[in-house]
């Protein structure tokens, strides 16, 4: 079954490029287009959409916004942005937000096709640099070696890992030698210890914690 991909961009240029690269690649459809906030968290909010990926520069409601209103919905798509990094407030108000990732719009097409993927499978991605940025404005004292102030157990620490890594239950599971169904209790596990939303705040708190 091909990912369903809502494209948002106020920039008709770029906007076609992203549509070009979908409609070239066999696993992927282009359902939708938008060039401002609101009307993606309308074109979200219908259906029908695995992932989309959102511009922050918009008009009428920043990327910022719709990547948290489209996160409330009772069956979200997966965010991936795709932009130009302006400053690190924006890169990690986006994760916060809700976005599963982060790409630059200056990425290659194999890059963001790869993303796509990735979230779509439930996956975390922090593109070239972006990554750098984010531990740098998240990151806090590394904790006593050996001390766990969230209180994971070993194993939850390593699903951790994987998560902070990018990688989808399915993956964790094959490195882990555990059923998918395990590895879902794990990750709700973590982030009810972790007391955050979604696996990407999980990300980022692994990279507060100097990674488990």
């Amino acid at each position: 079954m091909s990912i369903r991909v809502l494209v948002v961009d106020d920039h008709p240029v770029f906007r076609d490029g992203l549509g070009a690269l979908l409609d070239s690649l066999p696993d992927m459809d282009q359902v939708g287009v938008a060039g401002d906030g609101r009307e993606a968290v309308e074109l979200a909010r219908a259906g029908g959409v695995d992932v989309v990926l959102m511009d922050l520069n918009l008009p009428t409601m920043s990327g910022v916004e719709a990547t948290a209103v489209i996160g409330r919905l009772p069956s979200p798509p997966a965010v991936l942005v795709v932009t130009m990094v302006d400053d690190d407030e924006t890169v990690v108000a986006a994760l916060r937000a809700g976005a599963r990732g982060y790409v630059l719009k200056g990425s290659g097409a194999a890059e963001i096709a790869a993303a796509v993927r990735t979230v779509a499978a439930g996956g975390a991605v922090f593109g070239a640099g972006v990554a750098a940025r984010v531990l740098a404005a998240t990151s806090s004292p590394a904790p006593v070696p050996g001390e766990d102030p969230a209180g994971l157990t070993a194993r939850e620490r390593e699903v951790l890992a994987r998560i902070a890594d990018g990688a989808g239950n399915a993956r964790i599971a094959r490195d882990l030698g555990l059923s998918v169904k395990t590895v879902q209790n794990y990750v709700s596990r973590i982030l009810d210890k972790l007391q955050v939303a979604d696996r990407t705040q999980a990300a980022l708190r692994a990279r507060d914690m100097g990674r488990p």
